[in-house]
């Protein structure tokens, strides 16, 4: 039976980091993820937003990571090689209800550290952001918000731990998991090992976990949520847009991405399953909002549709011998230490991608004070991302062919991701070709995989993979 001084269970972005800050001290880590790839669970769908602190509870352990996390961003990308756009966001208010949200979130913001932030005019509003309707009352302008992708997100942080000597197990769930004297053993698929530090990331599956060993005391209930994709010639806002509602129910969110799309929603509604499918009510009002919101935006030019699975934490209630969800909504980071040396992040919601360095962080620090661990002089911080030859001007892509004849075969024309691309991506990890779409964008564009998915399966076929 190996033996690990930290196990991470779940390969989505909050696993990333952990055990990427987990190597940043002498403990030997092991990665389980129950997928064959990483990042494909509730990291897969994102908004994608850097949030900047102004929607958090002064004081809470949330706004103080949002409002860190947010200013080291663009640091921590440089390192990983991600791309990121601090854009800012526009909060905008249709009526008396709407202001008093924004000032709410202003004098949140303000006194969070949060900096620049403006209430604007309707006038104000409109010089900054065209794209909107006439019929805004106000807004909030937030210039620190960002954007970033967050599936490379996480897959750089991944490669970065494997890189610090991270060992990965994919493809294999969690059994079981029991207690001993000198810490945890864990039964898996692929056989048992043990650790002395265990830290619970599995997602929508955390609770499930903690349950393994532990009694009840959270229980996750999901949410879907429903998006929209525009396609990058849509002309609409250069800022993120978040829509305060005057009536009840979800106002829209409209987020330009790293890679020029539009990206809008989500919608929120009840989900009994681990995965949803869109439902075409919610794409209407969607698309309603949209118009109203954002008139001038061509809705034609869709290019796609999903839906994604949201945590949504609540403690735990006895009643009648069972454990059940009290039906109120968890606010805050929920982080749990039911026994020394076992860490669980458990339906950690938004702002968890903002703060998935910071949280990894935070659990690293804890399992390095546990073991008594000291610093690992040889971390590397820097991760090198796969060349892209469309970031190049002509001469050097031109010489980047002569060096390597596969980047002059272009095999996703709607984002000019090229043959060395895609044998990048599997080599580093790719196995179907969601797993390629994540790392490199091929098959993100307008034909959504229409002309390019047969040649990635072709190159995955050649690798050993079965491409699907």
């Amino acid at each position: 039976m190996k033996f690990y001084d930290a196990v991470v269970i779940g390969g989505g972005v909050l696993g990333c980091f952990t055990a990427r800050n987990l190597r940043r001290w002498n403990i030997s880590v092991l990665l389980i993820e129950a997928a064959e790839d990483v990042c494909t669970g509730i990291t897969r769908s994102n908004t994608a937003i850097v949030y900047s602190g102004c929607d958090n509870k002064p004081n809470s352990l949330k706004a103080c990571m949002t409002v860190q996390a947010n200013a080291e961003f663009e640091v921590l990308c440089q390192e990983l090689e991600v791309p990121f756009k601090r854009c800012g966001s526009l909060m905008v208010s249709g009526g008396p209800k709407g202001n008093a949200v924004l000032q709410k979130k202003l004098e949140q913001g303000q006194f969070n550290g949060v900096p620049g932030l403006r209430i604007l005019s309707t006038a104000e509003a409109l010089e900054l952001e065209p794209a909107l309707t006439k019929e805004i009352h106000s807004a909030l302008y937030v210039p620190s918000t960002g954007t970033v992708n967050p599936w490379q997100f996480g897959i750089a942080a991944f490669e970065n731990a494997i890189y610090n000597d991270c060992v990965v197990s994919l493809h294999n769930r969690v059994l079981a998991i029991q207690k001993y004297a000198g810490g945890y053993v864990i039964e898996t698929e692929q056989g048992s090992v043990r650790c002395r530090v265990l830290c619970n990331c599995a997602g929508l599956q955390a609770a499930q976990v903690q349950e393994m060993l532990f009694p009840p005391s959270v229980r996750i209930v999901p949410d879907a949520g429903d998006y929209l994709v525009l396609d990058k010639s849509v002309i609409g806002p250069k800022h993120i847009i978040f829509h305060e509602p005057e009536e009840s129910g979800k106002g829209l969110t409209a987020v330009p991405t790293v890679e020029g799309s539009l990206l809008l929603g989500p919608t929120k509604r009840p989900c009994a399953e681990e995965y949803a499918a869109v439902e075409r009510n919610e794409l209407e009002s969607l698309q309603k909002l949209t118009q109203k919101i954002l008139p001038d935006v061509d809705l034609k030019l869709q290019i796609r549709s999903f839906a994604a699975v949201r945590p949504n934490p609540q403690h735990v209630i006895e009643k009648n011998g069972q454990y059940l969800p009290d039906g109120r909504s968890i606010n805050s980071f929920v982080i749990e230490e039911p026994a020394l040396g076992f860490y669980s992040l458990i339906g950690i919601k938004t702002p968890g991608l903002t703060c998935a360095d910071q949280l990894g962080a935070y659990l690293a620090r804890k399992a390095a004070d546990y073991l008594h661990a000291d610093k690992n002089m040889r971390f590397v911080s820097k991760r090198m991302a796969i060349k892209q030859a469309r970031q190049l001007e002509y001469k050097a892509r031109a010489a980047l062919v002569a060096q390597a004849p596969d980047y002059g075969e272009i095999i996703c024309h709607c984002e000019d991701v090229t043959r060395a691309e895609v044998l990048a991506a599997i080599d580093r990890g790719a196995v179907d070709i969601n797993g390629v779409k994540r790392r490199v964008g091929a098959g993100l564009g307008r034909c959504q995989g229409g002309r390019c998915r047969l040649a990635v399966e072709a190159l995955l076929k050649e690798a050993g993979h079965e491409g699907l």
